[in-house]
This record gives C-alpha cells, sequence and structure tokens, in this order.
C-alpha cells in the first residue's frame, strides 16, 4: 500500500483494519509477539512500569464504558461498621486492627460482573463484594469477590476476559449470561480458566441474598507488623446467616418476578432493623512456608484449603445504614485494590499488579478526572495533605505552596516521621531477568477444579452437571462444546461424561480425575449458618374459609423467630376466614411466585376441603416449592393440596393428631392451633434452607 492509500484509510478512519491480515499490534502499528504474560522481573517478580504493550492494552480496555462501570456495572450498596475481636499486632500493625473498643465505618459494595446496571440480580455470575474502611489511617479498600478464585493468572489476560463473557460483538447479546459462543471459546482455550468456571457453574454463582454470600480477597496479600515482619494473608467474609443459594430455575424466574431480588432483599433488611453480618477471617502462611503447597501462593487461580489452613476469626462487620442517594453513593464509590494502609502489603501477584494499576486507571475516566476522593463516599476520615492541585471537578480550597520540598510554605505538608506510622513498602529482593514468561508453578490448571469437583455433595454435583448442560447447549459452535468437554475431561471423567451426554457431544475416552483429594469446606452443606430463621420470607397460601386461628398461631411463633410471613391469596384485599371474621391479605398470588419466598405453609379450611387445591396458582406456587427443596408446612385439610401432589415416598398421615416431618415437609392433622411439635419442626425446616434428598411428585 502506498502512502497515499495509507493518508486516505488515516483521514477516513471508518473502519479497523482486517483482524486477519496481519500479526497482532499495539495502537501505534508495533507488532506484537505475546499477549498472555506481563513483562516482570522474572517468573515470579513483579510487573515493570515500561510494559508499554500491558499498559496500552489495561488503559484501552479500562476507558471502555462512559459512565457506567467496564465489570460491576450493577449494584447495591451499604454503610456499617467493622470491629476487630481482639488485637491482631502480632501480624500487622494495621490500626483498625488492633483495638476491640474501636469501630471503623465501612461502605460496602455487592455487584454483579458481566452484565449493564439495567440487568438482573439473580443472573449466573460472579458477584463483586468490596468493602470500604475508612481507618484513621487512610481509607483501605478490600476488592473481592463470591469466589474465592479468578478466571485469569496475569492481568493482561483481563480484557480478553472480559470481552470474551460480555455480549457478543456483533449483536450485544446476550445480557448478563456467560451462556455464549466467545466465553467458552475462550474457556476452551485457556484450561487456567477452569476452577473458577467450577465455580461459575455451581450453585455459587447464584446466592439467595448478598447477606448470605461469602467474600473473598481472592489475591495472596501481606501483613506487615512493626517489626517489618512480613505474613501472607487471604481474607475471608463469611456471613452469620450461612451461604445460601437459589436454584437455576428460580435465579431465571426471579429475573421475570422480580429483576431487583438481590438488591431488595438486602435494603429491606436493614430497613427492618436485620441488620447483615460477616465474620472477618484471614488464613495465614508465614514467609518461610511460601513453597510448601503444591501449587504457587501467587496463582489467583488457586485457593489454601482450609484443611490445610484454617481460617482465623479476627472480626466482624455489620452494615447498618442503607444510601441516601443510589448515584451520590453507591454508583460513585471508587475502589482500588492499592488503598491500603501501613501493615497491609501486596505480592508479586501478576493479577494484582495489574489490579493496581487499573482500578485508579478506571476511576480517573468514569468519574470524569482525579478529584474523585473528594466525593463523599470516598472521602476518608484521615487527614488529607498534598501537594495534587487542580483538575476536574476540584472542590477543596488550597492554600500556601504546592511543592515540595519549600520553605515559603514552611516545609509543609512535610514528609511523616520515624515514629512507625507511615506507610513504607515490604522490603523484598527482587532479582530476575526482564520477560514475558510465566513461572512453570503456575501451570496446573486442573487438580484445583478437580479438588472443588471431590468436595461437592452429590446434588451440588447435579447442579454442577445442569449448569454446564445449560451454558454449553446455547453454543452455536459444537468444536467449542467439544473442546471444552475436553477440558473438562482433564479435571474429571465423570464430569466430562455426564455433560458430553447433555449436550451431544463425544464423551472423551480415559478422562480420570486430576486430583482425589476434597476439602468439606468448599460444600454448601457445610455452610449452613447459626441456625436463625431470621429474614426468612415465609408464604401462607390463604383463601375464603381458612383457619385463621391455625394461621395466627404459625405467624406468631415464626415472627418470634425473626421470619417474615406474608399471607398470599388469589385477589387482594381480605377473604373470610371459617369463623366470619375478615383476614388481611398481603398479596395476590398472581403478582409474586415461589420463588421469592424460602418456605411456605397451606393452613387448613373446612374439612374435606382443602382452600386452594382448586386454584392453579397456588398448586403451581406449592409444586416449585417442593421441587426448589423448600420447606413446606400443612395443617388440617391443607394436607390435601400436599396429597394432591402424590409425592413419591412421602409420608403423609392422615391420622388427626398426628405430626410428620420428612424430607422437609411437616405435616399435622389437627384442627385449631399449631401444636408446639409441628412448629419445632416447621423452624427446622426453615433452619436447613433446602431438602435436597426430597423424592420426586408424580407430575
Amino acid at each position: 500500500m502506498d502512502s497515499a492509500e495509507h493518508e486516505q484509510r488515516r483521514r477516513e478512519g471508518f473502519h479497523a483494519d482486517d483482524p486477519t491480515a496481519g500479526p497482532l499490534t499495539t495502537d501505534q502499528g508495533v507488532e506484537v509477539d505475546h499477549t498472555d504474560d506481563s513483562l516482570a522481573a522474572g517468573e515470579r517478580g513483579p510487573t515493570l512500569l515500561e510494559d508499554f504493550h500491558f499498559r496500552e492494552k489495561l488503559t484501552r480496555f479500562d476507558h471502555e464504558r462512559i459512565p457506567e462501570r467496564v465489570v460491576h456495572a450493577r449494584g447495591a450498596g451499604a454503610y456499617g461498621w467493622f470491629e476487630p475481636y481482639e488485637s491482631c499486632a502480632e501480624f500487622t500493625r494495621a490500626a483498625f486492627l488492633q483495638d476491640p473498643a474501636v469501630r471503623t465505618p465501612v461502605f460496602v459494595r455487592f455487584s454483579t460482573v458481566q452484565g449493564p446496571k439495567g440487568s438482573a440480580d439473580t443472573v449466573r455470575d460472579v458477584r463483586g463484594f468490596a468493602t470500604k474502611f475508612y481507618t484513621s489511617e487512610g481509607n483501605y479498600d478490600l476488592v473481592g469477590n463470591n469466589f474465592p478464585v479468578f478466571f485469569i493468572q496475569d492481568g493482561i489476560k483481563f480484557p480478553d476476559f472480559v470481552h470474551a463473557v460480555k455480549p457478543e460483538p456483533h449483536n450485544d447479546m446476550p445480557t448478563g449470561a456467560s451462556a455464549h459462543d466467545t466465553l467458552w471459546d475462550f474457556v476452551s482455550l485457556q484450561p487456567e480458566t477452569l476452577h473458577a468456571i467450577m465455580w461459575l457453574m455451581s450453585d455459587r454463582a447464584i446466592p439467595r441474598s448478598y447477606r448470605m454470600m461469602q467474600g473473598f480477597g481472592v489475591h495472596t496479600f501481606r501483613f506487615v507488623n512493626a517489626d517489618g515482619k512480613g505474613t501472607f494473608v487471604k481474607f475471608h467474609w463469611t456471613p452469620k446467616p450461612g451461604v445460601h443459594s437459589l436454584v437455576w430455575d428460580e435465579a431465571q424466574e426471579c429475573q421475570g418476578r422480580n429483576p431487583d431480588f438481590n438488591r431488595g432483599d438486602l435494603w429491606d433488611a436493614i430497613e427492618a432493623g436485620e441488620y447483615p453480618e460477616w465474620e472477618l477471617g484471614v488464613q495465614l502462611v508465614p514467609e518461610e512456608d511460601e513453597f510448601a503447597f503444591d501449587f504457587d501462593l501467587l496463582d489467583a487461580t488457586k485457593l489454601i484449603p482450609e484443611e490445610q489452613v484454617p481460617v482465623r476469626p479476627i472480626g466482624r462487620m455489620v452494615l447498618d445504614r442503607n444510601p441516601e442517594n443510589f448515584f451520590a453513593e453507591t454508583e460513585q464509590v471508587a475502589f482500588h485494590t492499592a488503598n491500603v494502609v501501613p501493615g497491609i502489603d501486596f505480592t508479586n501477584d501478576p493479577l494484582l499488579q495489574a489490579r493496581n494499576f487499573s482500578y485508579l486507571d478506571t476511576q480517573l475516566i468514569r468519574l470524569g478526572g482525579p478529584n474523585f476522593s473528594q466525593l463523599p463516599v470516598n472521602r476518608p476520615v484521615a487527614p488529607v495533605r498534598n501537594n495534587q492541585r487542580d483538575g476536574y471537578h476540584q472542590s477543596a480550597i488550597h492554600r500556601g505552596t504546592n511543592y515540595s520540598p519549600n520553605s515559603l510554605g514552611g516545609g509543609c505538608p512535610a514528609h511523616a516521621g520515624v515514629d512507625g506510622k507511615a506507610f513504607t513498602h515490604y522490603t523484598e529482593r527482587v532479582d530476575g531477568h526482564k520477560i514475558r514468561r510465566r513461572s512453570p508453578s503456575f501451570q496446573d490448571h486442573y487438580s484445583q477444579p478437580a479438588l472443588f469437583w471431590n468436595s461437592m455433595a452429590d446434588w451440588e454435583k447435579q447442579h454442577i452437571v445442569e449448569a454446564f448442560r445449560f451454558e454449553l447447549g446455547k453454543v452455536d459452535a459444537r468444536a467449542v462444546r467439544a473442546r471444552t468437554v475436553e477440558q473438562l475431561a482433564k479435571v474429571d471423567g465423570d464430569l466430562a461424561d455426564r455433560v458430553a451426554r447433555g449436550v451431544g457431544v463425544p464423551a472423551p475416552s480415559g478422562g480420570e480425575t486430576a486430583s482425589k483429594l476434597s476439602s468439606p469446606a468448599l460444600s454448601l452443606e457445610s455452610l449452613r449458618g447459626d441456625g436463625s430463621i431470621r429474614t426468612r420470607q415465609i408464604a401462607v397460601l390463604v383463601t375464603d374459609g381458612i383457619d385463621a386461628e391455625q394461621v395466627a398461631s404459625v405467624r406468631e411463633r415464626l415472627a418470634a423467630e425473626g421470619a417474615v410471613v406474608e399471607a398470599l391469596a388469589p385477589v387482594d384485599g381480605e377473604v373470610r376466614g371459617a369463623d366470619g371474621e375478615l383476614y388481611t391479605v398481603d398479596r395476590a398470588l398472581p403478582t409474586v411466585a415461589s420463588v421469592l419466598y424460602d418456605a411456605v405453609l397451606l393452613p387448613g379450611g373446612p374439612v374435606d376441603t382443602p382452600p386452594t387445591a382448586a386454584d392453579q396458582d397456588a398448586m403451581r406456587f406449592v409444586r416449585d416449592a417442593y421441587r426448589h427443596g423448600k420447606p413446606i408446612g400443612a395443617l388440617g385439610s391443607g394436607v390435601g393440596v400436599l396429597s394432591s401432589l402424590e409425592p413419591e415416598g412421602l409420608r403423609l398421615s392422615a391420622e388427626f393428631h398426628r405430626v410428620e416431618s420428612d424430607h422437609g415437609v411437616v405435616t399435622e392433622t389437627s384442627p385449631g392451633p399449631a401444636g408446639e411439635e409441628f412448629l419445632d419442626a416447621f423452624v427446622a425446616a426453615i433452619a436447613a434452607h433446602r431438602h435436597w434428598d426430597r423424592p420426586p411428585t408424580r407430575h
């Protein structure tokens, strides 16, 4: 192409160059020989600032969306406080982790990753869990997810991963979903994604509530104590009510019935005074044990099994105040992994190193300039004194000089003294050639996905298989389906075989498990919480002729336990009880669904006339609750509704004055108020959350 043609193309600028016509280049046209690893000082060394390709790639990615976040666009937030259980001075000098009597204010933002601001809450996705601590030493941001691992090992691949998981570029579909060709093409070609993909296909990707969701710092960070001694640390948030999830069928229906399901749940709980609470725990690894594991601590696609390094509880967090304005606070809050305080430092994790560049770069374009830290939600409680000036949206009125050193301003602001309060970077030796090459210690991509699979209960495994079948079933390219199944065969042969049968591709031969180890702490079975039913949503199906005395006795007990009880009827307004009195209805059945509740109660009515048996909305409500494993209570003639479902192998006694509790279905055929035995059994069934061993119905 001659110079005239080049100039014409430059002037027109309508179309990008043909990507198939030559090798990968920078924005300046410089050919690039490698785009999977950032330039580092040695295989396990820090990322180098001179890597212009890395910086350009990340900068361009960070600036792709205006004004919403590139990822984590849809979120919900709340204020609260954190307090340590005891001094953590043994391993960190961070001030907010020293005194149990000192509460540190926090702001937490929960989010989905893939979808835009207008997408639904209950999509299958990673959830963000970002906490801003307004400490006396400055703001500290613990920017994490509800998975302990991520999809890639080096941040230079982050634009590639997010481009793949985002909607297809030619038609901008699907919204808020990972079930499409480009993601699974990427996964099938990048086996480092497999561990996080296993989490994504599990029920962890569709949490029941933000209040019932774990959070993780993902990376290995470093605590540093007053003596300068470092300790590797991984952060864990564990919710007090336990870790609970939806099932995929529920999650999909919630997207239509209530797309704000998780946001509304968080808001309503705080407004009701049912303040969400998490315990902060840490896994601590002495620096001398850095290489004591069969994986690399700097690899963000790996976790440390709790059986090897137990989680040590160090404090608790309570969220007790909703924002006053969503845009000003939840939307404008700016997190950054590099917002650390003395006593907390980084490691050479190449994904963390990239985030330390990318987050600040993103906020600069998203919030219109460098002064976003002056917004109320981002403003530290610690004083700010520096020579940064001007820029978009400057709201501070500065006096005096704006350079250092100076004499005209009395040398102020001066450097911090030698009293140990200033931040000092952890000292470590760094040696290595400038190279683009990942350490061999990062190359095992199959053992930990197998560990996760081995750790699941049978019902969790079944849900994972069903998720893979759904996701790959949405992939048009059969070669991508087959290639993904081949990767799964390297994780576990049985998993690959079960998935292959569902998506119409041959099962690879000879697949075995990549690891025989398991970690029970990874299963939802071990994370049921404190046994409380506080804030659980209980539906009571009512209609004309109900035994109002029965309903009142159950509502009184459930309310005393902290549950939220709502009466649902075929129409809104009031129904007339068997005693002739009017009974207030909270919601009409056509406006809600079983997926929005945690349990259902069927009270009795006139003898031999189940009050809801003829109503199709009510029957569907009960049938859905049953197949989703939710607790069901039935009293008096309400037992007849369950009988009409014909559940196989379930005990449904027709005898009066008898309580049965079987697979989370609790029945009592006595008329009148519910007895203590029934109430105790029903509360216990709700506390268990789900009952996956339930026999199927004949319908």
